[in-house]
């Protein structure tokens, strides 16, 4: 066995005579070197860039990395809280036209649960968010539903309403 540079090679390694002649040089004006020109850096770089051979996978690693919680359940306190800022909302709301005149700011926490099936979370667990905009009106009865702007959002999920200044 020789040995070439670190890696020993063995005796019957078939292209020994090749490796022994080294890089192949080429003359500016030889044939083989107008057919194929030296490769521009750019482009070569372009060979090496990483791509995404499992479509969607770096998605769902990130999706893993979401944070899941448990619904909060509310105490009295914040439950009374609550339902007084609701009060307080729909009396300075009532009316469609009044609604319309007032456009009384708020931020709304409620909670939103995990809607990833392949997620743990799924159906046990969600995050809570926060939607501000105009508060356009509530139903207490039918639908038991919160109106901002053009989003509707159920009282259950609801955790806190703030009347932005």
């Amino acid at each position: 066995m020789s040995d070439i540079g670190v890696i020993p090679m063995p005796g019957n390694f078939r292209y020994t005579e090749a490796f022994r002649k080294g890089r192949p040089r080429h003359e500016k004006l030889d044939p083989f070197r107008r057919r194929h020109p030296r490769m521009d850096l750019g482009k070569r770089a372009k060979i090496f860039a990483p791509f995404d051979a499992l479509r969607g996978f770096s998605a769902a690693v990130i999706a893993k990395n979401e944070i899941y919680e448990y619904r909060r359940e509310l105490s009295d306190e914040e439950r009374a809280e609550l339902d007084r800022t609701l009060t307080l909302l729909r009396q300075r709301t009532a009316g469609g036209r009044a609604a319309r005149e007032t456009r009384i700011p708020v931020a709304v926490t409620y909670f939103v649960p995990c809607a990833d099936s392949n997620h743990e979370a799924c159906g046990s667990r969600g995050q809570y968010q926060t939607v501000s905009g105009i508060f356009r009106g509530a139903d207490p009865v039918r639908s038991r539903t919160l109106t901002i702007d053009e989003q509707r959002i159920a009282f259950e999920d609801i955790l806190r309403i703030r009347i932005c200044p």
